[in-house]
């Protein structure tokens, strides 16, 4: 079974122009989202599918402008929590004249998969996607209303979801599920009257478009001839919005929740210098990229220098791409081979390192190594994460518990941040290691902490409604 995390868009242009272009410069802003695989759905059309990054296909960007020219479009990045990166299970998907691009998990599939019928699947060539769309086209069928048909299909699922749909008659329509777990943002391109919805607000700034406004948990936007129109197909309170985007998934530009996330960033390392100052640090330096907000903030508020003593080798086959989102150890380490040590900068000097989390360890461990082997003297690693010791189903990619460091290093439930960090530095050959906490992180975010959602860290699945059964990383992807 193959659950997403990805980036959506849907576009609709009240002046009839060729949305394609914008379809494509939206997706590849939001490659931070997904680096397997993008597609895109016209009306009347199967959907393109191309494996890869986005810009990968520049050569066929023009042809596929005119190929699909359309006023209505949907699309998709995409970046798999389980499953292998295939052509056919890349998106949008088609389920008869209904088009679909999804950005979550859905926690019960293999429950709603046996409801199903007149469908012949394996684990490897279903996606929760297409078992949610066949449940929607088949409520749609009856009901004849997308609203109702969806809150239908809210009912029979558990999990996190951002939907776009593009109907046969040309309408976009794009939902958030009622507890806001992954973002979503519609804006206007002003000088062609088209609306954008994105998952972040960085795709419409990449098109000259302003943002108007998060989408709503449980709302629904539907964009046609007659605009734009909105109803609630759900309410749910209090929400649960991943705080993980903002430390890490979201791309620094990006407002949501109100919330500007390079500010977040900042703030969050101002807030842990106060709580972690290190007394015989030299300077601070952020582990490329995502880290750079924070380390910058840690460094202002602590009156240390701040230094660039990794840089990512840009100019290598992958030395653009996140090693967390792709799903394989080895391509993951095969990235991590591209940060290069400044052994001006780090020689002799104790480092104050800055990173935005820890998850299996792979790239710290790598760091820590590296750093030692270009002459620092002592390393103190600062996460703006808390510990994640429990598996997200709500779409990011720790699914299996075994995998996560914290866990392994300290799997008591009633212990201490301190002494998970404590075996953590020791596992990862660090002098010092600190963790972030949940009510710090979401001072720094600005938003409630009964407002987030925090499950990978305290295990409590209350805002997704259900345990899951804890599965190893082989089964989740299909290997034997």
């Amino acid at each position: 079974m193959i659950h997403e995390n990805c980036g959506v868009v849907g576009i609709f242009s009240m002046d009839g122009i060729n949305v394609i272009p914008f379809v494509i410069d939206c997706l590849r802003a939001l490659q931070h989202r997904g680096q397997e695989a993008w597609g895109v759905a016209v009306p009347h059309r199967i959907p393109l599918k191309r494996i890869g990054l986005v810009s990968s296909s520049a050569s066929e960007f023009a042809s596929i402008t005119r190929k699909f020219e359309s006023h209505a479009a949907i699309g998709h990045v995409r970046y798999s929590t389980t499953g292998k990166s295939t052509l056919n299970n890349a998106q949008p998907i088609k389920v008869k004249e209904l088009c679909i691009a999804h950005n979550g998990t859905i926690a019960n599939v293999d429950q709603l998969t046996s409801m199903v019928g007149g469908c012949s699947f394996t684990p490897q060539s279903m996606t929760d996607t297409l078992v949610a769309a066949q449940h929607l086209a088949g409520h749609l069928a009856k009901k004849k209303d997308i609203t109702e048909a969806l809150t239908i299909l809210k009912q029979e699922m558990i999990g996190s979801f951002c939907f776009t749909f593009l109907t046969g008659d040309g309408s976009v329509y794009a939902a958030r599920d009622p507890k806001g777990f992954r973002p979503l943002v519609v804006g206007l391109h002003k000088p062609s009257n088209t609306y954008i919805v994105s998952s972040e607000s960085c795709a419409l700034s990449a098109v000259g478009a302003y943002l108007l406004r998060d989408v709503e948990p449980g709302e629904i936007l539907q964009i046609d001839d007659s605009g734009l129109r909105s109803e609630y197909f759900a309410r749910e309170n209090p929400h649960a919005h991943c705080a993980f985007e903002y430390t890490y998934f979201a791309h620094p530009t990006s407002v949501m929740e109100g919330v500007n996330v390079y500010a977040a960033r900042k703030r969050i390392g101002e807030f842990l210098a106060k709580e972690f100052r290190i007394p015989d640090a030299d300077l601070v330096i952020p582990v490329p990229d995502s880290a750079r907000p924070a380390a910058l903030g840690y460094a202002l508020e602590a009156g240390l220098p701040f230094e660039e003593g990794l840089m990512k080798n840009r100019y290598s086959k992958k030395g653009s791409m996140r090693s967390f989102i792709e799903p394989y150890h080895e391509t993951r380490v095969e990235i991590n081979k591209g940060i290069i040590p400044l052994a001006d900068v780090i020689r002799g000097k104790n480092i104050v390192v800055v990173d935005d989390s820890i998850v299996r360890g792979t790239s710290s461990a790598s760091i820590i190594k590296l750093l030692r082997e270009y002459g620092a003297n002592k390393i103190s690693m600062i996460v703006t994460y808390p510990p994640i010791r429990y598996p997200c189903y709500a779409g990011i990619d720790f699914p299996s518990q075994d995998e996560l460091l914290a866990y392994q290093q300290m799997k008591d439930d009633s212990v201490g941040t301190a002494d998970i960090a404590h075996k953590v530095a020791r596992s990862l050959g660090a002098d010092f290691v600190a963790y972030n906490d949940t009510s710090t992180l979401a001072r720094a975010i600005g938003i409630p902490e009964t407002e987030l959602c925090f499950t990978c860290t305290t295990g409590d699945y209350s805002a997704l409604g259900v345990k899951p059964l804890f599965k190893s990383r082989a089964v989740l992807k299909g290997r034997s």
